[in-house]
C-alpha cells in the first residue's frame, strides 16, 4: 500500500481508468432544501452508483489495475457493507474472487448485496480489531490481495472522481462537503477539490457519536474510534494514517452532527427530493443544517454517498412532528 499522498494527476488517471465501468451520477437540486438550509445545495447522487454507493469507484480503480498473478488469488477486505459490495462486484466483473470479512451486526440489506455478488463471506464479531484478525486468517489461506476500505492509495483516487465530476458540472461551488468514516471519500474529494478550485472550502461531516475524524483533525494526531454507536452505520471506521494526512493537509474543517439531525436530514432527502439516502449519506446535509452560519448564502456541493438502507427499519416514525 502506498503511503504517498495522491495528486490531481492520480485522480485524473483514475477517472480515465474507471469511466467505462462506473456511472457518471447525476447532480440534483431542491429549492425546498435550499430554503430550509439557507444555502444553494447541489447533491452528487452516488446513491445511483453501481452497488448503491460511491465505493464502487475506488474498488474498481484498484481491481482493474491488478495483474494476472494477483487476480488469480483474488481480492479481499473487511467491511460493514458498502465497500464489501463494491469490491465483490468489481472482482466479479474482472473475473476474480472476493473474500469479505463482515461483522455479524452489519445491515441485512448490505449482507444480501455482498452475497448477491458471489463473494466468499466470513462473519466476525463487531470491532475493527476483530475484523482485521479475521481477515489475516483468510489472507493466510487464500493469498488474496487486501484492498483497504479507505486507506488504499488507489481507492482514494477512485473516490476522488466523484468530486471531480461534481466540480466539472457545477464549477462555481463555494464549498464541498462529504461524510467521513475511514476517510477515503473525504480524502479523494479534498485532493480533487483543492486542485480544481483554489478558493474552494472543503469540509467533512461526521456523527457526534463517531467523532474520531473531528477529534483527530482538531488535535493534530490520529485518534481511533472505539466501537461507536450511531445510526450512520457506514461511518463506524477510523481514519487511516494516509487519510488522516490528506485530511489534515487539505481539509478546511470537520463538522459533527447529532443523531436527531441525521434522521431529520435523511427524512428531508426522502420527502423533498424523492431520493433514497442511507443515514451515512444524510450526515453531510445534517452538518450543513447544524452549521448554517458557515454555509448561509453559499453554493454548496454535497456528496450523497449512498442509498443502501434497510427499508424495514426506517427511523422516521421515531421522530415527533
Amino acid at each position: 500500500m502506498s503511503h504517498s499522498i495522491p495528486t490531481w494527476k492520480d485522480v485524473e488517471q483514475a477517472h480515465e481508468r474507471i469511466s467505462g465501468h462506473v456511472h457518471r451520477t447525476p447532480v440534483h437540486t431542491s429549492s425546498a432544501l435550499d430554503e430550509i438550509s439557507g444555502a444553494e445545495l447541489h447533491f452528487k447522487c452516488e446513491n445511483f452508483q453501481k452497488t448503491g454507493s460511491f465505493k464502487f469507484r475506488g474498488a474498481t480503480n484498484t481491481v482493474v489495475q491488478l495483474g494476472d498473478k494477483e487476480l488469480k488469488h483474488g481480492v479481499g477486505t473487511h467491511s460493514s457493507g458498502n465497500h464489501a459490495a463494491a469490491l465483490a462486484l468489481a472482482a466479479r466483473l474482472q473475473g476474480t474472487e472476493a473474500h469479505i470479512v463482515m461483522p455479524r451486526d452489519s445491515s441485512p440489506i448490505k449482507k444480501r448485496a455482498v452475497e448477491h455478488y458471489d463473494a466468499h463471506i466470513t462473519w466476525c464479531e463487531p470491532g475493527l480489531d476483530n475484523r482485521e484478525q479475521a481477515f489475516r486468517e483468510i489472507e493466510k489461506i487464500t493469498g488474496a490481495r487486501f484492498v483497504h476500505p479507505s486507506g488504499d492509495f488507489n481507492v482514494i483516487c477512485g473516490q476522488g472522481t466523484a468530486a471531480k465530476e461534481l466540480l466539472e458540472e457545477v464549477p462555481e461551488l463555494d464549498a464541498i462537503i462529504a461524510p467521513v468514516g475511514g476517510g477515503g471519500l473525504a480524502s479523494g474529494m479534498a485532493v480533487a477539490g483543492r486542485a480544481m478550485k483554489k478558493d474552494l472550502r472543503i469540509y467533512a461531516a461526521e456523527p457526534q457519536k463517531a467523532d474520531d475524524a473531528y477529534r483527530s483533525f482538531k488535535q493534530g494526531f490520529l485518534i481511533p474510534v472505539d466501537r461507536p454507536n450511531t445510526i450512520a452505520d457506514g461511518l463506524l471506521t477510523s481514519l487511516s494514517p494516509l487519510t488522516f494526512r490528506i485530511i489534515s493537509e487539505y481539509m478546511d474543517d470537520v463538522f459533527t452532527t447529532s443523531e436527531q439531525t441525521i434522521i431529520k436530514a435523511m427524512q428531508l432527502i426522502w420527502e423533498r427530493m424523492k431520493l433514497i439516502a442511507e443515514p451515512s449519506a444524510a450526515v453531510a446535509l445534517a452538518a450543513v443544517l447544524d452549521h448554517r452560519f458557515v454555509f448561509k448564502g453559499k453554493k454548496v456541493g454535497i456528496i450523497l454517498s449512498g442509498g443502501n438502507v434497510d427499508l424495514t427499519k426506517l427511523p422516521f416514525g421515531q421522530q415527533e412532528g
